[in-house]
This record gives C-alpha cells, sequence and structure tokens, in this order.
C-alpha cells in the first residue's frame, strides 16, 4: 500500500472497527460497570486487571504500565506496525476499501501487513492445492487419521505442490516481490518454495490473521528429513508467542475459563471435533512462559479460577515434558492440570480408535499436575527400603512447598504420607524444610534427586513484585499517582473535562490552570481549555498535547471510572473544590505574614493584608457552599 489514507475512509475504519471486539480478539473482557470494560493488559504481566477499555469513548487504558490509545493505537502496540499498517489491518477487518493519494509516505515492501495479506493468499492456494491430482497424497494422511473432507475444510488445511516454485510464481502474480515472499518465509532465497509436497495447516492469530504454517512430511522422497517443520521466525511469526487452533478455541477458551493443551495439529483437530473445543498446541517449540500468558489474558479476569490442561503420554518424554511445564507453574494464574491415557494413545489416534466419547473422557479424567509430578517423582525409588523411601520425600516435598494454593498443602501432604508410607507429621517436616530452601526445583533439579539424596539448593533471588504499583512515567513531565490523595480534588475535575466537558459551564466553571499543583495535570488543563469542544474532544486535546505525558493522561481519564454520573452539580462541585484548595493555600500562606507582620510599625501592609484576607474567606465560603450546598437540580 502506498500513499496518504483519504481523512473520510480514515474516519470511517475509525467508527467501524469497535474497539471493544478489536481488542477482545486478544483479551477476555469483562463488564466493569458504567460502561467499560476489564482484562488482563496484553503489554505488561499482570495477575490483576487493570486494563481498561471504555467503548462509548473508544479508548483503553492500563493503569499498570501506563500504555493508551484508541483502536489504531492498539493495533500498532500490539503488532509492531506503523500507522498505516494498522489502519490498513483494521479497513480489511471491517471490509472498508481504503482511498488512497500519492503524496503521503510509502510502505516498505515486506512490511507486516503484505505479509499477513501474502499469507492469507497462501493459505488459499495451498487449500484449493489439496483437492488437486497433486493433492491425493494429502487427502489419503487425513483419511487414514479419521479426517474428512469438511474437516480439511474447517481447520483450513492445504497441501503445497512438489513443483518447487509454484507458489512463489502464484503470489508473484498476484504483485508480490521476491523481497516480500523471503520475509514472509513463503519462499527462500534462492526463489524456490519454503514448503514443497507437503500438507500443510495455517497458524491464525486470535483474531483469524495467517501468521505462518506447520508442514508434514508425506513422502520419502521429500529432501527435509524433518517429520514436521514450520515457517521460518518472521515479523508476524515467532514461534514462542503463536497456538496452533486458537482462532477456533479464542471464544471457547473466555466462556470455559478452560484451556486444553495438546502436543500436534491432528491432536488439536481432533480435540475440537469431539467437542473439547478448547483445544490449542504450540507450534515447532515446548509450551513456554509467552504461551501461558496468551492463555491467561483470553481467561482474563477469571483466570484464577480457571484451568489449563495438558495431554502427555505416559511415557518417558512425557514425564519429561511434565516436568517442564511444572517448572513454568509459577507463569500459570489458572490451576495446572495433566490428562493422560493410559493405553499411551494421543488425541487423534484415541478418536481414531476409541470414538470421540473417549476424547472428552481423557480430559475429563485430568488429575493436577502437582500429583502427576508427585507420582512419576516417587516410582523412581523402592519404597520397599528405608533409604528409597526418604529419598522419595526428599525429592518430592520441594514440589508439595512450591503449591501455589496453599489450601491445598494439608491434603497433599496427606496424599503423600500414603503414597510413600512414612508418618504424615515426617512429611510435614520436610514440606517446612523445603519451603525456606530456596526456589521452586526446576526439572533437572529434580531428576538429580531421583538418583540419590538431594544436592544443596542455591540461595534464593530477590523475587520481582507481582504487579508493578508505582506511578508510571514517561519521556516528559511525569506522570501523577492516582492513589495520591492530595491530588484527588485535580485528578477528579479533569476526568470530569475528559468524559463530559458538556456538564461545565464557559469558561470551565472559573477553573485556571494555577489551580492545579501537579504539572502534568496543570498542562492537561491549558491543553484542554485551549480546545473546542466537539464529538471527537478526547482526541482533539490529544492531537493538541505537547507532552507524552499529557497525551497518556488524556486517555487514562478519559476510561478512568467517576465517582458518580457527571452532571453539571457535578462538575460545579469539583470545580470548586480544586480552587477552595488552592485558596485554602493562599489563605494559610497570608495568616502566616499578617502574623510576621508587625500592626504598630507597618499599618498600612498589615491594614491591606487583612482586608484581602476578608475577601479569599468571603470566597472560600462561596466555594465551600458549592461544595457542599444543596443541589440546584443536575
Amino acid at each position: 500500500m502506498a500513499g496518504r489514507i483519504n481523512d473520510e475512509d480514515l474516519e470511517t475504519v475509525r467508527q467501524r472497527a469497535r474497539i471493544e471486539d478489536i481488542v477482545g480478539a486478544t483479551v477476555a473482557l469483562r463488564n466493569a460497570g458504567g460502561g467499560a470494560l476489564t482484562g488482563l493488559c496484553p503489554f505488561h504481566d499482570e495477575k490483576t486487571p487493570s486494563f481498561r477499555v471504555t467503548p462509548s469513548r473508544g479508548f483503553y487504558y492500563c493503569f499498570g504500565c501506563g500504555k493508551g490509545g484508541d483502536v489504531i493505537s492498539f493495533v500498532q502496540e500490539l503488532n509492531n506496525v506503523s500507522f498505516t499498517e494498522a489502519v490498513q489491518f483494521l479497513a480489511d477487518k471491517v471490509g472498508i476499501q481504503l482511498r488512497l493519494s500519492e503524496d503521503g509516505p510509502r510502505q516498505a515492501p515486506g512490511g507486516r501487513m503484505r505479509i499477513l495479506e501474502a499469507n492469507k493468499f497462501a493459505a488459499e492456494y495451498f487449500s484449493e492445492q489439496l483437492h488437486t491430482q497433486d493433492g491425493l497424497v494429502g487427502r489419503q494422511f487425513l483419511a487414514g487419521r479419521g479426517f474428512d473432507q469438511n474437516s480439511a475444510a474447517r481447520f483450513g488445511i492445504g497441501y503445497a505442490p512438489q513443483d518447487g516454485k509454484a507458489l512463489g510464481r502464484h503470489l508473484k502474480g498476484r504483485g508480490f516481490t521476491d523481497d516480500e515472499l523471503v520475509r514472509a518465509g513463503l519462499i527462500r532465497a534462492n526463489g524456490w518454495d519454503f514448503f514443497q509436497g507437503r500438507l500443510l495447516w495455517p497458524i491464525r492469530d486470535s483474531g483469524a490473521s495467517v501468521l505462518g504454517f506447520g508442514a508434514r512430511r508425506l513422502s520419502d522422497t521429500d529432501r527435509m528429513p524433518a517429520k514436521y517443520i514450520n515457517t521460518p521466525e518472521t515479523p508476524v511469526y515467532k514461534k514462542s508467542n503463536v497456538l496452533y487452533g486458537l482462532d477456533l478455541a479464542r471464544s471457547a477458551i473466555g466462556k470455559k475459563n478452560q484451556a486444553v493443551v495438546v502436543e500436534g495439529y491432528t491432536d488439536v483437530m481432533a480435540a475440537h471435533l469431539s467437542g473439547v473445543d478448547t483445544a490449542v498446541a504450540s507450534c515447532g517449540t515446548a509450551f513456554g512462559e509467552e504461551h501461558a500468558k496468551l492463555i491467561a489474558r483470553l481467561m482474563g479476569t477469571d483466570a484464577l479460577g480457571g484451568e489449563v490442561i495438558f495431554t502427555f503420554d505416559g511415557d518417558a518424554a512425557g514425564q519429561n515434558a511434565a516436568l517442564k511445564v511444572f517448572s513454568l507453574d509459577s507463569a500459570f494464574i489458572s490451576q495446572t492440570y495433566v490428562a493422560v491415557e493410559p493405553s499411551g494413545l494421543d488425541p487423534c489416534d484415541l478418536r481414531l480408535q476409541q470414538g470421540e466419547a473417549a476424547v472428552r473422557e481423557l480430559v475429563a479424567r485430568r488429575v493436577p499436575l502437582y500429583r502427576f509430578v508427585m507420582r512419576n517423582a516417587i516410582d523412581q525409588f523402592d519404597l520397599d527400603r528405608a533409604d528409597g523411601r526418604l529419598g522419595a520425600l526428599r525429592a518430592v516435598a520441594p514440589l508439595v512447598s512450591s503449591v501455589r494454593d496453599v489450601s491445598l498443602l494439608g491434603e497433599y501432604a496427606r496424599e503423600l504420607s500414603g503414597m510413600i508410607g512414612v508418618d504424615i507429621d515426617q512429611v510435614r517436616q520436610a514440606v517446612k524444610v523445603a519451603s525456606h530452601r530456596g526456589p521452586k526445583p526446576t526439572p533437572d533439579k529434580v531428576r538429580r534427586t531421583f538418583d540419590g539424596p538431594p544436592l544443596p539448593e542455591p540461595p534464593d533471588e530477590d523475587a520481582p513484585p507481582e504487579d508493578d504499583e508505582t506511578p508510571v512515567v514517561t519521556e516528559g513531565l511525569p506522570m501523577p499517582d492516582a492513589r495520591d490523595r492530595s491530588l484527588d480534588a485535580e485528578r477528579n475535575v479533569l476526568k470530569v473535562m475528559m468524559q463530559a466537558p458538556e456538564s461545565f459551564l464557559p469558561g470551565w466553571n472559573g477553573v485556571s490552570a494555577e489551580d492545579f499543583r501537579h504539572p502534568a495535570y496543570r498542562m492537561l488543563f491549558a491543553t484542554a481549555s485551549e480546545v473546542a469542544r466537539s464529538s471527537e474532544w478526547v482526541r482533539s486535546v490529544r492531537e493538541a498535547a505537547t507532552d507524552p505525558t499529557v497525551d497518556q493522561l488524556a486517555i487514562a481519564l478519559s476510561v478512568e471510572p467517576l465517582l458518580r454520573e457527571a452532571t453539571p452539580r457535578y462538575a460545579q462541585e469539583y470545580a470548586a473544590k480544586v480552587q477552595m484548595l488552592r485558596l485554602i493555600y493562599q489563605i494559610n500562606e497570608l495568616k502566616g505574614r499578617l502574623q510576621r507582620t508587625n500592626p504598630v510599625e507597618h499599618p498600612e501592609d498589615h491594614r491591606r493584608m487583612f482586608a484581602k484576607l476578608i475577601d479569599l474567606e468571603r470566597r472560600r465560603a462561596e466555594l465551600q457552599h458549592l461544595v457542599s450546598g444543596p443541589s440546584d437540580g443536575p
């Protein structure tokens, strides 16, 4: 895309791209009252929601990290794209054809939006190729695993021709350059298609944009020995940040407060076709911390009561996978579980051999991750020997001590006592000792304890705070602390200004910039007072702001809830409060000067100051009446 976006089209995009829909594709939003929505911030780690969206005003703001803006800036921040790319993305979402002029900046080849567009056309092409004669081998593979044509269409499965350059020719025929296709990971630098003769699964984000592909080997003649290969890292595809099936599972994860993590693409298909519509899988890498955060955001404010269920094989590889997930457990807000099929079948084979009900039953038989890891650790020891029981206790006590829900500690201790065959008091003492010895054991530490007495633990490290509640500081003026009670009147009068400027009389009910002590509040008022009131009031204030803190403060105060409905009486009350606080400061200062002035030696000065004090006290009484006097209507 080249050129400057037509202003009318830009405004149409802003109107049609509802911020609650765009943000809601990434973050599970819950009703916060007053027409606002809240959820876990996608821009920083947090366990309690501080991210707020106000659909009526079209803004979001995070009171934890200080990031905020409108629907366009959200897409820019989330996807690390330019303003133009973000507008194009939203225009595609809402079906608007943008008109462009030739006097604007041109988008660089291989930009993020061009890569997403190329991926979209590639996915359509691969899907068509699955139904050709060349794609018969792919259809046979799917049929052998119990997936028919409708299943292939539901998951967008495709086939990459063996030709080797077919995709490149197709996409270059649609106007894409070699450089763009190389950056997208669709062709190699030498011109050959990245995927050849393989079955492909499109990997989409929660908004259904195609980020990349996963490809399965189908023939022994394939020169790539790996059974599965994935799109290489690109500006849009980061394997540590994507989950296959997320586009299909996003809504169900939020509604059911559950996510089922399986190990492969066909397992995701089998789970969804069996009614487990919360299933997802990592792509070309082990499940990691970023994946856990992604799931937590989709669960939102209910994540604490949610559950993340992992399916593992019952063999050594499955045990090691469980240990790796256990080492990440602190990254989860929800409780973690493991579902293991005793026969060792994965969900795809389980559906094929025993039917869809068996897949649903597998998930229903889940056990807590802690218990699964404990059982596997204990099985490494001979419990018929005293030293074996002691070794098992020493190996598992650190696991029990790290249980996040302390209310479960007693039950787990009793369970461990029965599993090992030692006295409950001995277990409690071992757990108590382990809780003071350092951080949760890593998989390597747990495995070392299987071979003998546990090794000494390293000293505990300082843990970072769970949520940063310190005031956010941007480049420019310092951001005021919302918890500073001495600045409540200043903050509240500005909140009413941002959210309901029509509540004020002309001249802002007598408020002036000098009534504000905090420099950011003062500058926001000064900026706003120079802007004409309009339907796009907050946006106009932001555009007039010359300081980044003032810009973000305007957003924050436009979404922060008011104490009650904004009426002329409410605006009058806080306008009077902020003026009265300044007046009180002047009165106290004047009283001090009067006390230091001798009326005999300086009668004129004393008389003048005394008259001014009387005038200030009269004005304070008037303001006090406006603050606490009887209401004269809304």
